[in-house]
């Protein structure tokens, strides 16, 4: 891990996990400039709801799609 301090990646933990909160999440973040990379939820025994969920992003989004890649 590279002590820079750049802030490439970024996690953002979610809960309750509903549609309006992620879509809180990843409206944010985007508009920081942020790329989405992924998902995870955390699901407890005996539950078909998750309990949490984590957002990963890059930094640079904005700057990617300008770019094409």
């Amino acid at each position: 891990m590279s002590g820079s301090g750049e802030g490439r990646y970024r996690v953002a933990e979610v809960s309750p996990v509903t549609a309006e909160s992620l879509e809180q999440v990843l409206n944010e973040r985007a508009g920081d400039g942020y790329a989405f990379e992924s998902i995870h939820f955390v699901v407890r025994e005996g539950s078909h709801r998750p309990a949490m969920a984590y957002l990963f992003f890059t930094a640079g989004g904005a700057e990617r799609k300008r770019s094409g890649r």
